[in-house]
């Protein structure tokens, strides 16, 4: 078999600089373009204070001292000093400045992405494993932080810098400046050769991050079974491979690091060397001063700084590539299921009625090869406040139905009504409006109970919420927490038991009372008191509503008023439960299977 890519592989790195992306990225600055301006400013003052200190040097080596001019260089050592402060002081206000520009960017951005995520479909999802997604919203928008905070703003001043160097030495003494400059093409292919080995060196650590970052959480949520079958010891040793790999290509980029600096330190030594030959013969000659030459030191040493900051920036801008280009991906994800461009109302009150007319389905893309429907041809009405039971082996396409009217997925074929209006022609958010949905695998969030039960919607309040506690007896387990209705339940509800967090789930679909309520193996990983309890409440809540409810166990679903019996995606068998098992087909077949004594099965069930 041909090895299939690992779903959690970080992309491959786009090139080191898009000036597509950067104008894209450039666009998140305009909100805050007087911000930049002022910061580009306060560099361009910073820059210039950088060759005060040496041409104040040079006038007290030249001037002062030699005429005894005591005054003169009282105030030059008072003017060096207040340079220096001054421009510790613009620093540090474009540090402010620059830092809450690349927070608000940031903060921008993370909003921007995350309204993406609560739209995007949910077959979205299913492609795209939620470590991904959680990187892009955390590491990859911090990674364009720092090129906000310290790259695109930051790089003026480096340029500002070398510009008002090369242009105080070139006007001090041309001769000598070409002299320190003759190490640049040197420097220039040195900081060539560090680029593309840390671009290397950068991509493999983002590739072994996103394994660390995909292992990690396939363990933790998967912890219970990982004690359950004794695999810790071998995990341990899983995650030190992985980790050791990560720890591998870090060390490799800190030795690029290492070798790095020094060389460019070596080379600001030569043109050090090389400025006190020419310098000093220059001075012995009388063509150079003491003054210059000491300046022409001091601008040598502060000359590569900005070299050496230029290549760090040029690995910070390659890695804000690539998290940009990832970002952009997500925010540029076509969204399918959308509200059409002028939906149609569905009628106040709901009355409920629910058509599928010829529904096909498929997961993924139908249009490539021979599709693997999960629906075939499906047609079927459900009357205003009729009851009605879908059952069939596991993969029959009960939880699909679900699904479809929903619009958590679209048919590739057919069309489902709701009160004879296609569900394509109402709005999204009327239509999840009108229906409760108590799933199998009960989602609760960690905040309070009574939050779960709301969700945070200010049109339910706290009569509500103990009223719908109360019908699917929720209120008994409410009690006995320490702070009742404001007791944190933890990640998932993990304090509470299956069939406890499955109540809260029903007081969830009561407190919004939903027109439609939809019951998807709602009672399968209870007890057999407490799906009691919710047979009961539910034998209320139904009456007066349109309900649909899948259920494996056939226990559950005698007193509905219909069954429709799914098999591979077809509609095989509809009618109540006695004329089904009258009629002595599917139905009757799944019956017995479930319901005849263990020895006798292999004997009277038929094959299906």
């Amino acid at each position: 078999m041909s090895a299939q890519p690992d779903i959690h592989e970080e992309e491959a790195l786009g090139k080191a600089y898009d000036a597509r992306l950067m104008r894209r990225l450039l666009r998140y600055l305009t909100a805050y373009w007087w911000l930049v301006g002022l910061a580009v400013l306060i560099l361009a003052m910073a820059s210039a204070m950088e060759i005060v200190g040496p041409w104040l040097t040079k006038v007290a080596l030249d001037d002062a001292i030699p005429e005894g001019d005591g005054k003169l260089l009282s105030f030059l050592a008072l003017g060096y000093l207040g340079a220096m402060a001054f421009g510790f002081l613009l620093h540090y206000t474009h540090r402010i400045l620059t830092a809450w520009l690349g927070q608000r960017i940031m903060y921008d951005l993370r909003m921007e992405v995350f309204h993406k995520l609560q739209r995007l479909d949910l077959s979205y999802y299913d492609r795209n494993p939620v470590g991904r997604l959680i990187t892009r919203i955390t590491s990859d928008v911090e990674t364009l932080n720092e090129l906000f905070a310290s790259g695109i703003v930051t790089v003026f001043g480096d340029v500002f810098t070398l510009v008002f160097i090369v242009a105080a030495m070139l006007q001090m003494d041309w001769k000598l400046a070409l002299v320190a400059f003759s190490v640049i093409p040197f420097v220039a292919w040195t900081a060539f050769v560090f680029r593309a080995r840390v671009r290397e060196a950068y991509r493999d650590i983002r590739v072994r991050l996103a394994r660390i970052n995909s292992f990690l959480h396939e363990r933790f949520t998967g912890m219970r079974v990982i004690q359950l079958f004794n695999r810790e010891e071998k995990d341990a040793q899983e995650h030190h491979k992985v980790n050791m790999d990560y720890l591998e290509a870090h060390l490799r980029s800190i030795t690029y690091y290492a070798l790095f600096f020094p060389v460019i330190e070596l080379f600001t030594a030569i043109a050090l060397a090389l400025i006190l030959w020419k310098g000093g013969a220059s001075i012995l000659e009388g063509a150079v001063t003491v003054g210059v030459l000491t300046a022409f030191l001091q601008y040598a040493g502060r000359f590569f700084r900005p070299i050496q900051d230029l290549s760090e920036k040029y690995n910070l801008l390659q890695g804000a590539m690539a998290s940009s280009e990832r970002i952009f991906k997500l925010l540029d994800q076509e969204i399918e299921i959308l509200d059409p461009a002028n939906p149609i109302p569905l009628p106040t009150p709901t009355r409920g009625e629910i058509e599928f007319r010829d529904v096909w389905f498929a997961y993924g893309d139908a249009h490539e090869g021979d599709p693997d429907w999960v629906l075939k041809g499906v047609s079927f009405k459900v009357d205003s406040a009729e009851k009605i039971a879908i059952v069939g082996h596991t993969g029959a396409g009960k939880t699909t139905l679900v699904n479809l009217l929903m619009r958590f997925y679209e048919p590739q074929k057919g069309t489902i009504l709701l009160d004879g209006i296609p569900i394509r022609e109402a709005s999204l958010r009327e239509l999840r409006g009108r229906i409760g949905l108590v799933l199998q695998d009960v989602f609760l969030f960690s905040q309070d109970v009574a939050y779960n039960i709301r969700l945070g919607s200010k049109k339910i309040g706290e009569a509500q919420i103990l009223k719908a506690a109360r019908r699917v007896g929720a209120d008994r387990v409410v009690k006995l927490l320490p702070k009742g209705y404001d007791q944190p339940l933890g990640e998932r509800g993990s304090s509470l038991s299956v069939g406890e967090r499955q109540l809260l789930s029903f007081a969830r679909a009561l407190a919004f009372d939903p027109s439609i309520l939809i019951l998807d193996e709602a009672t399968s990983s209870v007890d057999s008191e407490i799906e009691a309890q919710i047979e009961k409440a539910t034998d209320e809540v139904m009456k007066g509503r349109t309900s649909l409810v899948i259920a494996h166990r056939l226990s559950t679903v005698r007193g509905v008023d219909r069954i429709l019996v799914f098999h591979h995606g077809e509609l095989r068998e509809t009618g109540s439960h006695q004329e089904l098992l009258d009629k002595g087909g599917l139905y009757a077949r799944l019956h017995e299977l479930q319901f005849a004594p263990v020895g006798r099965q292999g004997a009277t069930v038929a094959p299906v």
